[in-house]
């Protein structure tokens, strides 16, 4: 006999997936292409832990009047080909002309200290990870309903519990609308086997949609029977089957073009992976991260490469270490490295990806250019200015595509800081993202308290980096 249960277990997503997001119209967007333009802009929005300490970003060749601007957080800006970069981003210098860093932007009206949560994303104070405190559907769920795409939004993160890194689908971070968590893919094998089984297993997709079929039936017939609330959940159930029915019909039609960019799956990630590192997951990831974007499974996808309780492995020298990034956070060593180096480490092998993910785009042909002419890449401390932050600013580094209605690449900028006139705030950028691919809001997410009672501007765009 067919159960809901066995169906949720049997669906694409699995039970753990749709119990995670019940905002399932927003969870499954629509199938078409949208936007811009002839191609779609794409997101990658990569969350770091542990802070990012903004002298730490600051370009190593300043001449003397820059370095006093950036000691004393006077805005000021320069053209990076005049510069090197400091070493951990060695790895960006031949895309210097897309590449941007801006600091001086405050997340203060975001959750800071260890975890951000879902805070970061949508601009609010959480109350940690409840629920309740998520006020509003975060930026890149929002950006993905101006790109539709088959699976809408994808988002893929390395958790874990210090030792052990997390597997299967998780709850994450993102949310698609007020009280919605995410749902988020914690090991490559799960991501892989998920977002591209039209291809490897062809077979899954048309038994799902019988299932979908046999659900809706069931589930439209209890709905005509309940009143108010309950109706409205089996309504909502209802949409998403059909959503999801929908979409591997999709699928099952684009499995030629998802194949010819499958990712390369290496059986150390089989079975959860356990025996893989953080850096060989790092690695497929990244694959897996660029195949869904190339093969147009989806146009945003937030990754969380690390977080406090990832166990970091496999770093050069500290090989045989499982590295707690709240212990560095701290000042600890591993094997007599110290802290700070352990850290420039994990920013070098992050950094490392993101010049991966750009060399896979720029290869990737679209139209008269690649698929990275359309892109955005934004890697950014989730927290704040340092391991303990309280999110007086956030440094970003950028990467974008010479088509992206932005314009601030090939620069290092610095904004003026915290109740300086002219300062800027995460809600503010958040709002130049959506402001610039076709979103009108006003502004995005809350406004910082202390920057209100000063009567201080802080709502909309900030103009100069529009096209």
């Amino acid at each position: 006999m067919t159960t809901r249960r066995k169906f949720l277990r049997s669906c694409s997503l699995g039970a753990g997936a749709l119990s995670l997001s019940p905002s399932f119209n927003n969870l499954f967007a629509a199938t078409g292409s949208a936007g811009l333009g002839n191609y779609p802009t794409r997101f990658v929005f990569i969350r770091k832990s542990n802070g990012e300490r903004p002298h730490e970003v600051a370009l190593p060749t300043f001449d003397e009047k820059q370095k006093k601007l950036e000691a004393e957080k006077k805005p000021f800006e320069v053209d990076l080909d005049q510069h090197e970069l400091p070493g951990w981003l060695r790895a960006l210098d031949a895309y210097k002309p897309n590449l941007s860093i801006l600091q001086g932007l405050s997340t203060r009206m975001s959750e800071n200290g260890h975890y951000s949560y879902s805070s970061v994303m949508g601009c609010f104070r959480s109350g940690a990870n409840s629920l309740s405190g998520i006020k509003r559907a975060t930026v890149d769920f929002e950006l993905a309903k101006l790109f539709p795409s088959p699976f809408g939004h994808v988002e893929l993160a390395l958790r874990g519990n210090y030792k052990t890194f997390g597997t299967g689908i998780i709850a994450g971070y993102s949310a698609s609308s007020a009280h919605q968590r995410n749902y988020c893919y914690a090991d490559p094998e799960s991501a892989y086997n998920d977002l591209f089984k039209s291809v490897v297993n062809p077979g899954a997709s048309s038994s799902d949609n019988a299932m979908f079929a046999f659900l809706q039936r069931e589930e439209s017939f209890k709905a005509k029977a309940l009143p108010g609330y309950e109706k409205q959940k089996l309504d909502s159930l209802v949409t998403a089957v059909e959503s999801m029915s929908e979409r591997n019909t999709r699928l099952a039609s684009m499995s030629g073009a998802i194949g010819k960019h499958l990712p390369k799956l290496d059986k150390v990630h089989l079975n959860g992976g356990e025996s893989a590192t953080l850096l060989q997951k790092q690695e497929a990831m990244t694959d897996i991260l660029c195949s869904t974007l190339i093969s147009g499974l989806s146009n945003v996808v937030t990754y969380t490469i690390d977080e406090l309780s990832t166990p970091a492995t496999g770093l050069p020298e500290n090989e045989s270490d499982f590295i707690s990034l709240h212990e560095v956070g701290h000042g600890k060593a591993y094997s007599g490295v110290p802290a700070d180096v352990v850290r420039e480490k994990v920013r070098v092998s992050q950094v490392r990806q993101i010049a991966s993910i750009v060399e896979r785009l720029k290869a990737a042909p679209e139209g008269d250019g690649s698929v990275f002419d359309n892109t955005v890449i934004m890697y950014f401390p989730e927290g704040g200015e340092t391991h303990h932050a309280h999110g007086w600013e956030a440094p970003f580094v950028m990467l974008t595509g010479d088509k992206v209605k932005l314009d601030l690449a090939g620069r290092y900028i610095r904004l003026p800081y915290h109740k300086e006139s002219g300062h800027q705030t995460l809600g503010n950028w958040f709002t130049t993202l959506l402001n610039a691919h076709g979103n009108p809001i006003p502004h995005y997410g809350d406004l910082d308290a202390e920057l209100s009672r000063l009567k201080m501007p802080q709502t909309g765009a900030i103009k100069r980096f529009m096209v």
